[in-house]
């Protein structure tokens, strides 16, 4: 007959850490790294979320409206420095702005308010997957509008600190800033 070996205060310290590391990866992965998205559909404007320095989020956005899931692009020009509105054929209506405050609460707050004038009723947003939980979020917040989450891919060298930085902004945005 097997003796039981007796489990050691460290022993259940360990398995406790092990059991919070893996529910933290897999929330991680879920929520930053295969967090939900959608297809693209016929809406009425596709809004390219700002800070992306090589535009690929309004490229994107523009690509959208030419495919003729919109008839407008509605591109943020955030980040710490702004950018110039993107090159665009004649044929794509776009709209560029710059948020106050300078961030994707921001964003969705403008975006809102542009909505509401406008009647518009469902919206794509276009974000980096990472941003695509948090963006949900704040603009479900925002607007009563039907959201469609298409976002592009983070550059994987990049993951690692937009995980970090999404995590952090996540719980601003639970905690500190709860409302639009």
């Amino acid at each position: 007959m097997p003796v039981p070996v007796p489990v050691t205060v460290r022993g259940r310290v360990v398995a406790v850490g092990l059991v919070v590391v893996g529910l933290f990866s897999l929330a991680t992965a879920r929520l930053f790294v295969w967090s939900p998205t959608d297809s693209p559909t016929r809406v009425d404007a596709v809004v390219a979320l700002g800070g992306d320095p090589g535009q690929r989020r309004a490229h994107q956005a523009i690509a959208l409206v030419r495919e003729g899931f919109a008839p407008v692009a509605v591109i943020s020009l955030g980040g710490v420095h702004a950018v110039a509105c993107p090159a665009h054929p004649e044929t794509v209506k776009v709209i560029c702005f710059r948020a106050d405050p300078l961030d994707t609460r921001g964003e969705a707050q403008y975006v809102a308010r542009l909505a509401r004038r406008r009647h518009w009723d469902q919206l794509i947003v276009v974000s980096e997957r990472s941003q695509a939980t948090r963006a949900r979020l704040l603009f479900t917040r925002c607007t009563a509008a039907h959201l469609h989450m298409v976002p592009v891919s983070d550059p994987i060298s990049h993951l690692p600190y937009d995980i970090a930085y999404e995590w952090a902004a996540l719980v601003k945005a639970l905690v500190v800033h709860r409302s639009c």
